[in-house]
């Protein structure tokens, strides 16, 4: 076990059922959808690679956006990133979609675990990006990995890095490992905290889009475009500016506290609007229960 390859305490069972028989049509349509989509981007790559950068990031963007809204989930951003410039982009991890989602942030080169390289689809995908492979069982390639992190962003490149190093299932979330940051201070640019959150509709927070555990990238693809309702929350927390931590200890803190501060938050709003359902189911019962001693005295008079 390496720094690399943590592990999580989520499994299968955290993760809820959402599927049901009737909602098979419904989840082959956005399947194939999906595929559509991700096809087309595949056979656009080598056009969008020739075209100047602030067409090809707006572009990836709006093809990111797109291939979230095929699963039929809803995606909802609040906040920015710097759109130019290195910068290392950081977030927790809960499912396959976590990577589109930040694409739709900004653009970015991924530091991704070597085993995707043979996903289907995703594996070509993930490559074409540009992504930073890491075999995450070898501990002595890290120096390594950290320098051609640091030699991106001092391209000018964004970096996206999951620090918890494992997918979580939303419920919780993991300690964010601090290598990745020393290639931020390394390159003198600033770290981009984002929070990434999965609730229904109706605000009620949802394991179904977790890929944990022994879950196949197909199983977890599917219970996703069997939802209903899925919402996906994306909260760009106020960016850390380059030299605003003297160590990557203090950076990975920051930036993991960032993070279970917005869930926090997340966490506090759905849990008022829970207790004033609850005061107004409570004022509704002494209402109806007043009503009925009421008409019970007056049928007593008659």
């Amino acid at each position: 076990m390496s720094a690399w390859l943590p592990s999580a305490p989520c499994s299968r069972v955290c993760v809820e059922s959402v599927g049901s028989p009737a909602a098979v049509p419904r989840a082959l349509l956005r399947l194939a959808a999906l595929l559509a989509v991700l096809l087309f981007g595949i056979v656009l790559i080598p056009v969008v690679g020739r075209l100047a950068a602030v067409w090809r990031d707006r572009l990836t963007r709006t093809w990111c956006r797109t291939i979230v809204r095929a699963t039929g989930v809803r995606l909802r951003i609040t906040g920015a990133a710097p759109p130019g410039g290195g910068l290392l982009l950081v977030a927790n991890h809960i499912s396959w979609l976590d990577i589109p989602l930040l694409a739709a942030v900004r653009p970015a080169r991924m530091l991704a675990k070597a085993e995707i390289r043979q996903w289907p689809v995703a594996g070509v995908l993930t490559a074409s990006s540009g992504a930073l492979f890491i075999e995450r069982d070898r501990l002595r390639v890290l120096p390594r990995t950290v320098e051609r992190i640091a030699d991106s962003l001092r391209g000018g490149s964004a970096v996206v890095v999951f620090p918890e190093g494992s997918t979580w299932c939303g419920r919780a979330q993991g300690r964010f490992r601090r290598a990745a940051f020393q290639a931020a201070l390394d390159a003198a640019v600033p770290v981009q905290p984002v929070h990434l959150h999965y609730r229904f509709d109706g605000g009620a927070a949802t394991t179904a889009p977790a890929f944990v555990g022994s879950d196949s990238l197909l199983t977890s693809v599917w219970r996703v475009v069997s939802a209903r309702a899925l919402v996906a929350e994306v909260r760009v927390e106020p960016v850390l500016p380059a030299g605003s931590a003297p160590d990557r200890r203090t950076l990975a803190l920051a930036a993991e506290t960032a993070t279970t501060g917005a869930a926090h938050a997340g966490t506090a709003v759905v849990e008022t609007a829970d207790a004033h359902r609850r005061s107004a189911d409570a004022q509704r019962r002494t209402v109806e229960a007043h009503r009925r001693s009421t008409n019970s005295e007056a049928y007593a008079h008659l």
